[in-house]
């Protein structure tokens, strides 16, 4: 996880979008949520998609390592917050909108005891195999029974290239939440808009989105 504290050092964020995901704005509307409830973002940077929560009235739970992430989510989005340490976290409070900076794997229950979906656009491709392992079991222990979730991959051949993003198949997913209800909403190929993974012989970089819901 260190090697991502550097890239926010060398302004390295090769992920960021500085828009809003058009995938959430497609798909956003099957997770039903009211004004009010509350979305938590794991691994989230400083990600425009929270900024169109917030602005659908929505309140926001992030966790982030980096604060140079966090403290930069708050200014560009010229957004007034406070700090303060409490036990391993620095904790970065706005109006409707609260980022732990910390380690994701030092969130309890008890943090997330509000939170009604989770939003990954990139945490989970992020992340070794080792890694998803753990990011799975951790958030099933950590969000309520019926928490949903709007989860973003891609899957491509993995021996052409490394990661991040790592390739996850739909089978993994299914395999990683098996303590959750899955339904894939799309999948589709989208390899002629992606020159980089041609260019070492991929022959196909499938992007797909679930709705999960936890059992």
């Amino acid at each position: 996880m260190t090697d991502w504290l550097q890239h926010w050092k060398d302004d390295a964020t090769f992920w960021h979008m500085d828009t809003t995901n058009t995938k959430l704005l497609e798909f956003g509307a099957c997770l039903a949520l009211q004004k009010g409830d509350t979305v938590f973002v794991p691994l989230c940077g400083k990600s425009q998609d929270m900024r169109y929560f917030l602005e659908q009235q929505y309140k926001v739970i992030g966790i982030e390592l980096s604060s140079l992430a966090v403290e930069a989510f708050f200014t560009e989005n010229n957004i007034e917050y406070s700090m303060q340490k409490v036990e391993k976290f620095s904790i970065y409070d706005a109006q409707d909108i609260r980022i732990f900076c910390g380690d994701y794997f030092d969130l309890d229950a008890t943090h997330l005891n509000a939170v009604r979906v989770v939003y990954d656009r990139g945490s989970l491709i992020a992340l070794p195999a080792d890694l998803r392992v753990r990011y799975a079991q951790h958030l099933h222990a950590i969000i309520p029974s019926g928490c949903q979730m709007l989860l973003l991959t891609r899957n491509y051949p993995q021996s052409k290239i490394s990661g991040p993003p790592y390739a996850v198949s739909e089978a993994e997913v299914v395999q990683l939440f098996k303590g959750f209800k899955c339904k894939q909403l799309e999948c589709f190929d989208d390899i002629q808009n992606e020159p980089k993974y041609q260019q070492v012989g991929a022959d196909f970089v499938e992007k797909a989105v679930y709705n999960l819901q936890k059992i």
